[in-house]
């Protein structure tokens, strides 16, 4: 009976000393993340929290939906709801499509062509805003060098880079380089020799991407996308440099109710950014949804 206690003893003394350092080490841990939390409380949560509660204050510091009611019965607040969805969209699906198979084609050369092209990429994410409007401006403007150059050759006739269709050029250029480096270590996780079984097995190339290739890189394409999309909701400098402010977004509605000459309605400025907030969340709940669904699928 006393060996049992001895050897209860023992391991109680070994688990005290095993618990001690790993708590110690936990407390470092929070330690080290500390300023990192304390950057987000003040960067992140703080201004939304400030946000969400100044879109229910009205002019007069009273507590009301009337923001809400307004950006809701306001069509030209809505007509730039609806802009700004149609250049997400329209944007992330084709810049999304190019992306694919520049990663592709990128994934295939040799390993020093690929650190070239990729310190190429990653110097172009970083080309936007105004720079980027500008350059566009050069080149595709009324007196653009590609411009004029496309109007003598007779391929474009009227093109005007100001108009939405200039917007969604530039808005798919600044996708691409963002798609290609997200894409791009994707493919890694792709094996040649699967592609060889389906071939032996029968199937084709489109069957190997149908069956295989596709489902297995589908949430990191699915999440992509999702980064995409928020990337053209959120576009703002390039937008405005572009268009001078007279195409309606909701990132330059925003803006003109707390630094417009105009109005100054912070209360409507919060109420949209909520609503563009929650427009990104529920794009997120709906990947989310979409990949359950993929993942139970291919589970059975």
């Amino acid at each position: 009976m006393e060996n049992i206690l001895e050897v209860e003893k023992i391991k109680r003394s070994k688990k005290i000393n095993i618990t001690t350092p790993q708590i110690e080490e936990h407390h470092k841990g929070f330690l080290i993340l500390l300023p990192f939390m304390i950057l987000m409380i003040m960067f992140l949560i703080s201004p939304f929290i400030s946000t969400f509660i100044g879109s229910f204050i009205n002019e007069y510091g009273e507590f009301t939906l009337e923001n809400y009611e307004y950006i809701f019965q306001s069509r030209f607040i809505k007509q730039s709801i609806f802009n700004s969805l149609e250049l997400a969209f329209i944007s992330t699906f084709v810049g999304l499509l190019i992306s694919l198979q520049g990663a592709y084609s990128l994934n295939r050369l040799k390993n020093s062509s690929k650190k070239s092209i990729l310190l190429f990429i990653n110097m172009l994410s970083n080309f936007s805003g105004i720079p980027l409007a500008f350059a566009f401006i050069i080149l595709l403007g009324s007196n653009g060098v590609m411009t004029i150059l496309l109007k003598n050759i007779g391929l474009i006739d009227g093109f005007d880079v100001y108009s939405k269709t200039g917007l969604i050029l530039m808005y798919i250029y600044f996708q691409l380089p963002l798609g290609l480096l997200l894409l791009y270590p994707v493919f890694d996780r792709l094996d040649p020799q699967w592609q060889e079984m389906v071939n032996i097995m029968g199937g084709s190339t489109f069957t190997f991407w149908k069956r295989v290739g596709i489902p297995v890189m589908l949430k990191e394409i699915l999440g992509t996308m999702l980064i995409m999309f928020a990337n053209a909701m959120g576009a703002y400098a390039c937008t405005l440099a572009l268009t001078n402010g007279t195409y309606n977004v909701m990132t330059i509605r925003i803006t003109s109710y707390i630094a417009g000459e105009v109005a100054y309605e912070p209360g409507i400025a919060s109420a949209m950014s909520i609503l563009l907030g929650g427009i990104l969340i529920f794009v997120v709940i709906i990947n989310e949804v979409m990949l359950k669904k993929k993942r139970g699928k291919y589970e059975k």
